[in-house]
């Protein structure tokens, strides 16, 4: 393995996931950001871990919903709104075309629908409300687990489900294809170890209602545009965030 080629592929991952600072690339192929995808849960991983810095803190000053709200604020930030737009766009897309052609170009559309608006506020509701219900140092880990678990979901649909769009079209290129079932493995390896951390319940929880989502997600993107965008896969994501959280904040009795 090309240790120096894997580093700039992380490096890569975090560049396209996330506003944050990184090492300047001395070169760069298109190829890599598909290669990249391997790597994805490492980079919502350390979102995780910046939003649990900010959790932690807020925890101390603004116990609860603001805490709470603050958190997903800052992960937010730290993302560009990269992944709720994707939502957004599906949401729009999926609610307000009536054919594959006319689905994705509102999806493509950079306004925001009736549709779009409604899945954002779902969304960032149900992400801030479920932090909430989390002890401080049980929602630290929380962040962990649901960014890197589910941006290993969304590397599965984009191994599993073709491109639908015009790659020529795409807002974002290269276009999510081509990402082989080894890299997603990978990935899922690495998004999918903390589960371990939480206790088994949360764990088993969070990982059926993960696959859960993401099937039916992967299935409606199929049945409506015949495949997957980067729009698609933002809501993978976004929808994998809120699955992995339900399962770590539920309480069930005799547990």
């Amino acid at each position: 393995m090309n240790l120096l080629l894997q580093g700039r592929l992380l490096v890569c991952a975090v560049q396209f996931l996330t506003r944050l600072p990184t090492p300047q690339l001395s070169r760069f192929e298109p190829d890599w950001i598909n290669r990249a995808a391997r790597y994805f849960p490492l980079a919502g991983q350390l979102v995780g871990l910046l939003a649990a810095a900010v959790w932690l803190l807020s925890e101390q000053v603004w116990p609860g919903l603001p805490a709470a709200a603050l958190t997903v604020g800052a992960s937010v930030l730290i993302t560009g709104a990269f992944h709720e737009d994707g939502l957004a766009d599906t949401a729009d897309g999926f609610g307000g075309g009536a054919d594959r052609a006319r689905r994705l170009a509102i999806m493509k559309d950079s306004r925001v629908g009736s549709y779009g608006a409604l899945a954002l506020c779902l969304i960032i509701l149900l992400r801030v409300s479920l932090m909430s219900r989390l002890t401080p140092w049980g929602g630290a880990l929380a962040l962990v687990v649901a960014n890197g678990g589910a941006r290993a979901a969304a590397v599965v649909a984009m191994a599993g489900l073709p491109y639908a769009g015009a790659p020529d079209a795409a807002k974002i290129k290269p276009t999510p294809q081509g990402v082989r079932w080894s890299e997603a493995a990978l990935a899922v390896s690495l998004g999918g170890w903390p589960l371990l951390l939480l206790k088994p319940y949360e764990a088993v929880l969070g990982f059926l209602l993960l696959s859960l989502s993401t099937t039916s997600m992967a299935m409606l993107a199929r049945r409506m545009i015949g495949g997957v965008t980067g729009d698609v896969l933002g809501a993978v994501e976004q929808l994998g965030e809120v699955a992995l959280l339900m399962g770590a904040a539920a309480l069930i009795p005799g547990s």
